[in-house]
Formats: structure tokens, C-alpha cells, sequence
């Protein structure tokens, strides 16, 4: 909204240069959805207090969790205002992958703001069921999905690329449309399994959007790519931006949301931030890399195939309780011990997935 007006500025004042520095605007964009999210919360908090909408809880979930009962939810409302709002202020509205981006984080949001108003209108813990919500998912990928396929300039957008792998370059033609649909609706529901305790699910992505926006500003800028021996996809520099509110509205957010938290995200909010962290991996080219960089959801995910698996092939359960950090809690690890140390575990896989760029 912004950039061509500062863009004219700056034809005739000078200083006004450093807004064609994306890395400029990725600052700009990241303090934009931060102070938006701890100007609002509060607000935002009372408002969702004055409408009881409160934390539904599974009964057959921990007991401890029971205390969470009531607590304001749908917070993820929050972070997607203020991550459109800024990226809307900041970025190229001229860019087919910003929008694709932000159409990914509207649509699932309305998906899990109606899962979750049916769960509080309901009282329960039943929403929307899992074959409309897959549907939905499905659908929505998919647009985003065929409009970058059909809209793709050079091979190199629909390729896939492996780390460690320097000369590895699989043209996926059609497949490209298949594998980005799962990925998309894949991380969406990672970080949906993930948002169990208070702060789990939203620092984990914060540190994933960072990496990824760190990959977009490589593979956007011509020189650094060819230096790192990756994909130049023209473009994907504008994603920094996304990348940027992210991370400023997920730390705003996280003030209100850490342990004990004062607002859940609920699934509006999960749903929205994984299809954006999936939806960046695929433009990027960087599927692999998502899933070395989301371990923490990759494995909150297996643990729930896996008990499901177990349980329904053997009758006996592989862990206390699914997902994982539920496990950890009936094992007596305090929830904040739980949450920081996923949080540690997060950071070290994002170091290495980006040291991957060097061992090509």
C-alpha cells in the first residue's frame, strides 16, 4: 500500500531509498505486526471475554489442562489481522506469490474460525469433522497450488530439490500440483496437532518463518543464489515481507499467549499459520528443508499416526497419550520444561537446515 507512493518519494529525496531494500521492509513489516499485536491483544482479549468464548477441553485430554477451561480462544485472529495489515502496508502488491501467500492464510483462517465457533456454540470439543475440514484444506491448496503452476515462468519454479544433493534437479511436471497440495494441507494440520500446550505451536513457527524468510531472500536475489548454488526464483524476495509479520505477530502474540496463557490461538489460527509455512516451502522450492526445520510438527504428527496405527492393528498404545507432548506431560514433565525445550529443539533443526546451503 505504501511502496509506490515511497517509490515516487524517493525518485526525488534520497533518503527515501532504503524502502527498496527489502530486507528495509521486512524490519518495517516485522515492528508493524508487532506493535499491532500488543496494541490489540488486550483489547482483543476482553472482547472474546465479553462473548464467553472460552477454551472447550477434550475430557479424555490431561487432567491439568482442565484449569485451561474458559480461557479466551480464537486468538489466532489476532495474528492474522496483523499479518495482513502489514503486509498489505509493506509489501509488492504487484506479487503473485505474496497474494498466493495471503489468500492461503484468510481462507484456512476462516476454516478454523468456523471449526472453532461450532466447537464454542457447541460446548464441545466437536467442530467441524475431519473429512469436511480435509475437504475444504484440499480445496484451498489446490487453488493456490494451480494458479502458481499455471502461471509458472521457468522450470525451476515446479522443480524439486533435495539438500546435500548439489546436481539433484527432478522436473515434477503435473506432480508438482499433487506433492504442493500435501505439503500445503500436511503443515497446516502439523501445527494444528502441535498447538497443545501454551506457546508451542506459535514459537516453533516463528523460528521456521525466520529460516524460510532468510531461503526467500537467497533464492530472490541472483548473486547469493548462484553463490549457494540454489534455485533463482525471481520474485520470492517479497516473501521476506510475509516472513517478517510473521515473525513480529507470532513474538506479539506469544506475550499474551505464554505460560499461563491469557489466549489460546485456537484453530484459526494454527491452520492458517501452517498452510503459510507450507505455501512458502513449495514457491520456494524447499519441502525437504520444511520438514528438517519443522521436526517438532513433523514429529507431534507421526506420534498421532503412529498410536493410531498401533492401536488399531495391535490394541496397545505406543505412547501415554498422542500427540507427543502429551506424552511428556502424564510422564511428569512440567508444561513450561516441555515448551522451551521443543523450542530449543526447533532452533537447533532451523541451524541446520540452513547449513545444508553449504554442504551441497
Amino acid at each position: 500500500m505504501f511502496l509506490p507512493l515511497l517509490e515516487y518519494l524517493a525518485e526525488s529525496y534520497g533518503p527515501f531509498r532504503v524502502f527498496n531494500y527489502f530486507t528495509f521492509r521486512a524490519i518495517l513489516s516485522t515492528l508493524t505486526a508487532l506493535i499491532f499485536c500488543l496494541l490489540f491483544g488486550k483489547y482483543f482479549i476482553s472482547y472474546i471475554e465479553r462473548k464467553n468464548f472460552g477454551q472447550v477441553i477434550r475430557e479424555f485430554g490431561p487432567e491439568k489442562h482442565l484449569e485451561k477451561k474458559g480461557t479466551p480462544t480464537m486468538g489466532g485472529i489476532l495474528i492474522l489481522a496483523s499479518v495482513v495489515f502489514s503486509c498489505v502496508c509493506w509489501g509488492d502488491l504487484g506479487n503473485k506469490f505474496l497474494w498466493s501467500i495471503i489468500f492461503l492464510i484468510i481462507s484456512f483462517g476462516v476454516l478454523g474460525f468456523l471449526d472453532d465457533y461450532l466447537k464454542l456454540s457447541r460446548n464441545s470439543s466437536d467442530g467441524l469433522t475431519g473429512k469436511k475440514k480435509l475437504f475444504w484444506q484440499t480445496l484451498f491448496a489446490s487453488i493456490i497450488v494451480i494458479f502458481i503452476y499455471s502461471t509458472y515462468s521457468i522450470p525451476e519454479e515446479i522443480t524439486l530439490f533435495l539438500p546435500f544433493f548439489k546436481d539433484f534437479a527432478l522436473n515434477l511436471g503435473i506432480f508438482y500440483v499433487f506433492l504442493s497440495i500435501f505439503i500445503i494441507v500436511g503443515t497446516s494440520n502439523a501445527v494444528n496437532l502441535t498447538d497443545g500446550l501454551d506457546g508451542l505451536a506459535i514459537m516453533p513457527s516463528v523460528m521456521v518463518a525466520g529460516g524460510l524468510g532468510i531461503i526467500a531472500y537467497m533464492s530472490g536475489n541472483i548473486i547469493f543464489a548462484e553463490y549457494l548454488n540454489i534455485a533463482y526464483l525471481p520474485g520470492t524476495e517479497e516473501l521476506l515481507i510475509i516472513c517478517g509479520a510473521l515473525i513480529g505477530a507470532g513474538i506479539g502474540f506469544l506475550w499474551f499467549n505464554t505460560y499461563p496463557a491469557q489466549i489460546f490461538m485456537g484453530d484459526v489460527g494454527s491452520l492458517s499459520l501452517g498452510a503459510a509455512l507450507g505455501g512458502m516451502a513449495v514457491i520456494l522450492r524447499q519441502e525437504v528443508i520444511l520438514a528438517i526445520m519443522g521436526g517438532v510438527f513433523v514429529m507431534e504428527t507421526l506420534s498421532v499416526i503412529i498410536q493410531v496405527g498401533s492401536f488399531k492393528l495391535t490394541g496397545k498404545r505406543v505412547f501415554k497419550m498422542s500427540p507427543i507432548h502429551h506424552h511428556f506431560e502424564l510422564s511428569g514433565w512440567a508444561e513450561p520444561k516441555i515448551i522451551v525445550r521443543f523450542w530449543i529443539i526447533t532452533l537447533i533443526l532451523v541451524l541446520i537446515a540452513l547449513a545444508t546451503f553449504r554442504l551441497r
